[in-house]
């Protein structure tokens, strides 16, 4: 069973394995309260997630811009950053025909 931490409104704030400093709340796994944060932290956690991926290909694309304009050399990149451009550049190239499946070529665009 987990045990929690409160806020000063009496709400959760933080659940742990074990007990700790302020986690000194013992609570049922399946107590709706534990469920309905657990469930908003997920929610929370998936908007991070789900944004994190966009940030992803904001900064490949700036890191592109960066390259293109020689304000950066590719070789200028650390080895495993090279790597995993190069890998995601692979990766886009071989679903770039997947991708385009809404594509209507007589109306140049969708």
């Amino acid at each position: 069973m987990p045990y929690i931490k409160r806020d000063a409104q009496g709400g959760i704030t933080a659940v742990s394995q074990s007990v700790d400093d302020g986690f000194d709340e013992l609570l049922d796994e399946n107590s709706e309260e534990l469920v309905s944060f657990l469930a908003q932290w997920q929610t929370d956690r998936g908007d991070l997630d789900d944004s994190d991926l966009g940030f992803i290909r904001v900064l490949e694309d700036v890191i592109d811009l960066l390259i293109s304009k020689n304000v950066i050399r590719f070789t200028d990149l650390p080895d495993a950053a090279r790597g995993k451009m190069q890998k995601r550049q692979r990766l886009r190239e071989c679903l770039a025909p997947r991708l385009d499946l809404l594509f209507d070529e007589d109306n140049n665009g969708f």
